[in-house]
């Protein structure tokens, strides 16, 4: 796997469907602070997000490859675009705003290496910067799973046997960081902890690199 730059100021959350990111994104934009922010998330609200958000819900059928493709392609304008109201992190992080993305490449080296192998996602997502700090939200998928099934709508990927070998392949992906030495930090959360627990540890974090 390519070592890439890291974008300061960029901040993303990763883990499987029903780990908590979004709850935690929500309580950061209840911060006092909040204006520093910028929120975002993928697939984005370009068209091409658009489009694959349709795919996630079950309402376009794609072949793998082509999605993996599609989901490298939001990617960039997300990064370097602007055509969503989330697009361009690159300019934003730039002018000084701390960019906080729900999901990010590792979901594609997770998700899309569980459909069409590993080579296509790494390939396709190699010279993409990393964020200046990961948040891995780690959590057993049966648990995961019933709070994705509270919620009373599913998409295509929450399926218990397909979360199982996902939160497999996240571990690994995350453990292959680690091992590459990049400045990238990551943290690792044990996503079964109470929401404010968790909350003061991403909190500790972000101070500590001197981000908040």
């Amino acid at each position: 796997m390519k070592k890439s730059m890291v974008l300061k100021n960029f901040v993303v959350f990763e883990g499987i469907d029903g780990s908590g990111t979004s709850t935690q994104i929500g309580l950061l934009k209840n911060r006092p602070d909040s204006d520093r922010f910028f929120f975002t998330t993928e697939p984005t609200d370009s068209e091409t997000g658009k489009f694959l958000r349709k795919m996630l819900k079950g309402d376009v059928e794609l072949d793998p490859k082509t999605s993996a493709f599609l989901f490298a392609a939001d990617r960039n304008e997300h990064l370097y675009g602007k055509g969503g109201t989330n697009c361009g992190v690159v300019e934003r992080c730039g002018s000084g705003k701390i960019v906080v993305s729900d999901r990010y490449l590792f979901s594609s080296l997770t998700y899309q290496s569980v459909t069409c192998g590993d080579e296509l996602p790494r390939r396709l997502n190699e010279s993409f910067p990393l964020p200046e700090i990961l948040f891995f939200f780690d959590i057993d998928p049966e648990i995961s799973l019933k709070r994705v099934l509270g919620r009373g709508e599913t998409e295509i990927y929450e399926k218990l046997d397909f979360q199982k070998a996902t939160a497999e392949r996240y571990r690994a992906v995350i453990d292959e960081y680690e091992k590459m030495n990049t400045e990238m930090k990551i943290v690792r959360l044990d996503a079964t902890l109470p929401i404010e627990e968790v909350s003061k540890i991403i909190a500790g974090q972000l101070e500590r690199i001197q981000i908040i």
